[in-house]
């Protein structure tokens, strides 16, 4: 990463890590599609009830794949200054601590799932099975959480081709466990659930195995398998503001989930089914905003700071063409692909429309991703964070409580996602233009010698 061409091996880098966020999310909207479609009568129930479940299971998962972010940059760093001490500490702690979070959120959400859910304005027709499904999942979130963790550790290492292969196996399991546990033992939302949380182990036992490979340059030992408090530290210094940064999508999300379920079933069901598909759409510029973060890390731990500029324009405009290639494709298919979630006509119409606002969105998105991935790649995570905050959840509460008590309408909802985006993409501008790490740490060196 820190020698040779760049624009290249960021494709290469990007592209593995794009098709396993498609296929991760294709397996999970496998969830959305088979209790959609075979659970008879339940089926618009069962797609509320696990789309109402997406805000509050994506704030926790946002926080930690946030915080597994602070492991991605500490091995990026430690590879470009060839410290491998400290990739395998890293590497480590890594896994104690997801373990450990895992089990943690798992007791907490056990014990207060119920508030959580009726505090949603839920239907109470939706409620049962809402409180089924997320009681399964958070049971099991532990091996959810490692198997991000892990991933950010490959990810770190250069290796987005080995996470890759892992979802495959374990993706192509989850779609067959859905289909048993939903046809042949007539479950419905819990079968779904359960069979998100077998397959993500599997996944991790994978990543675990492949971890332990001869060739691999962090191989584990159980004697070393503890938190290093100085690595946690460094860690936790750019994951916690990452992943808080992350988890204020989740929090705004919830608050906006709460308003479209006030809207019924058919909304409920329609923007479940289009955000399963738009987050396809979505991987694509985050594969490039990762690249950044990784690409910055390497570079910058290996002392090359114009390399480290140079891979921020590489990926805004690589990520610019391929995300426009991306939304073409899913608007001109996005009809059919939402009556595959369900056929009504009017869950169709709805979702299209939530794909056409979302969508007008994301060239915002890629640019504020990629800015905050530049600066942490640099170990600054604090601002990134401050400004998503007021720009995201700042404008999305905003008009939440203002404006769409005054106009109860799905598309008033959705456009509040355009107003934050761009709002946040222009504070990280400014910010980056301001800081300017990169020139502030050439003049350092120049100082130096």
């Amino acid at each position: 990463m820190y020698e040779g061409s760049l624009w290249d091996k960021i494709l290469k880098y990007a592209f593995p890590l794009a098709a396993t966020g498609i296929l991760q999310q294709l397996f999970n909207a496998a969830d959305i599609a088979v209790v959609g479609r075979f659970t008879g009568d339940k089926g618009a129930l069962a797609m509320a009830a696990v789309g109402a479940n997406s805000p509050l299971v994506g704030l926790a998962l946002n926080l930690f794949m946030g915080i597994s972010l602070g492991t991605n940059v500490i091995i990026a760093n430690s590879v470009g200054s060839k410290d491998e001490r400290a990739i395998r500490k890293a590497a480590h702690t890594s896994i104690v601590f997801a373990l450990l979070s895992g089990l943690v959120l798992a007791v907490l959400a056990e014990l207060f799932s119920g508030p959580i859910l009726r505090s949603q304005s839920i239907p109470e027709e939706v409620l049962p099975m809402a409180l089924l499904y997320f009681r399964v999942y958070m049971f099991g979130i532990p091996v959810i959480i490692l198997y991000n963790f892990i991933s950010a550790i490959f990810r770190g290492l250069g290796n987005t081709r080995t996470p890759l292969m892992a979802l495959v196996f374990s993706g192509l399991l989850n779609v067959l466990l859905n289909l048993f546990f939903v046809l042949i033992l007539h479950m419905t939302v819990e079968g779904v659930a359960a069979a998100t949380v077998l397959s993500n182990g599997v996944s991790s036992g994978i990543l675990l195995r492949d971890l332990n490979k001869p060739d691999s340059p962090v191989r584990l030992r159980r004697r070393e398998l503890k938190i290093d408090g100085q690595i946690l530290s460094r860690i936790l210094r750019i994951g916690i503001p990452a992943g808080l940064q992350s988890s204020v999508f989740g929090f705004a999300n919830i608050l906006i989930q709460s308003a479209i379920n006030s809207l019924g079933t058919i909304v409920m069901a329609a923007s479940s089914a289009a955000f399963n598909i738009e987050i396809f759409v979505y991987q694509v510029f985050n594969s490039f905003a990762q690249a950044t973060t990784t690409f910055v890390g390497q570079n910058f731990g290996a002392g090359k700071i114009k390399r480290c500029k140079k891979t921020l324009f590489l990926c805004l405009g690589e990520g610019a063409v391929f995300l426009g290639m991306a939304i073409a494709l899913v608007l001109f298919f996005g009809k059919r692909m939402l009556s595959v979630f369900n056929p009504d006509p009017q869950v169709v119409e709805v979702g299209y429309v939530r794909l056409l606002l979302i969508f007008s969105a994301y060239y915002f998105s890629l640019t504020y991703e990629s800015l905050s991935g530049y600066l942490r790649g640099f170990g600054i995570s604090v601002i990134p964070a401050v400004l998503t905050m007021i720009g995201v959840c700042g404008v999305r509460i905003t008009w939440i409580y203002a404006v769409f008590p005054r106009f109860r309408t799905f598309s008033n909802i959705m456009l509040v996602y355009p107003l934050s985006l761009a709002t946040t993409a222009v504070l990280l501008l400014v910010a980056t233009l301001i800081l300017r790490p990169a020139r502030k740490w050439m003049k350092s060196e120049n100082g130096s010698d």
